[in-house]
């Protein structure tokens, strides 16, 4: 079954006008398009395996084989006597959190619309009645379920095959919530925002995977993100995803590892301003520049 096919179907095939976003569409009707078309997204999802390895196992893969590769090298924070600290798998933990967040949002919309321009997909959508709010809801819909999925999956991995001490207290569960929630709607707009960039679906993967690979090494996911160059601190800092890192750390790790962040603090003040400016400025920019079809097809 095409998108286009499945589109037709979610909308109804009682007549209705063909413009996309007609004003005889109510806003309730668009959310509830939009809520039917998120489990048909998700099966589209699950069905692609390179889609599922590369943006959902992905992050889960890399913590397990971190956390067994660097586990002779000692706890992480340890005392000179050998005390204290935690596991490889636990410092690792926020990092893959972070990235599977980065990579279910921007890299995951951001390649997927930009094939669906391509393939003539949107095309096809423009020409019935799906408004862009009910596209759009289904996209959002399908990255939150499957990231959430996603999320639950490494801290069962993190808890049960690692050992892992996950938090005990609520205020660290509601740091992780709020990190998560602003960081996954923010990812899942700069990806509709990027998929402009591609000039053509087969070029999608290598105009945004390589970037977003430079962006997890020196946003503190794979390395130490003390121990890079002050000023690479700085460039990482522009971007969301060392402040999602950044705000993951907080919520899993010891506070005593606060004193390793810039500024000496976990500043979740500065995560949430940074994630919601990077939230508006991705809104703006799906706002201004998204099409059905591209101006140049």
């Amino acid at each position: 079954m095409t998108a286009a096919t499945a589109s037709g179907t979610g909308a109804g095939s009682g007549g209705g006008p063909r413009a996309s976003g007609s004003p005889s569409f109510g806003v309730g009707r668009a959310l509830r398009l939009g809520i039917g078309r998120v489990g048909y997204e998700a099966r589209v999802y699950f069905r692609a395996g390179d889609t599922v390895f590369f943006t959902f196992l992905f992050p889960v893969v890399l913590l397990a084989i971190f956390s067994v590769a660097f586990d002779g090298l000692g706890d992480v924070g340890a005392n000179p006597d050998g005390t204290g600290g935690i596991s490889q798998a636990a410092y690792y933990l926020p990092g893959m959190v972070a990235a599977g967040i980065l990579l279910s949002g921007v890299q995951n919309l951001g390649v997927d619309i930009a094939v669906e321009r391509g393939d003539g997909t949107l095309k096809r959508l423009a020409g019935t009645p799906l408004p862009v709010l009910s596209y759009f809801i289904g996209k959002m819909g399908q990255v939150l379920v499957t990231s959430a999925a996603q999320v639950v999956l490494l801290l069962l991995l993190a808890r049960v095959v690692f050992g892992v001490a996950l938090p005990s207290d609520v205020e660290h569960w509601i740091t992780f919530v709020w990190v998560y929630l602003l960081g996954i709607f923010t990812a899942a707009v700069l990806g509709i925002a990027i998929s402009r960039l591609p000039r053509s679906g087969k070029s999608a993967s290598a105009v945004i995977i390589p970037p977003l690979l430079i962006l997890q090494f020196i946003s503190g996911v794979y390395l130490n993100f003390a121990l890079l160059p002050d000023w690479l601190q700085n460039v990482a800092s522009v971007f969301p995803l060392k402040w999602i890192a950044q705000g993951m750390r907080a919520a899993l790790l010891p506070e005593s590892f606060a004193a390793a962040e810039q500024g000496g603090s976990w500043n979740l003040a500065g995560v949430a301003i940074v994630l919601g400016v990077w939230l508006v400025v991705g809104l703006v920019v799906c706002r201004v520049t998204f099409r059905w079809i591209r101006k140049d097809s």
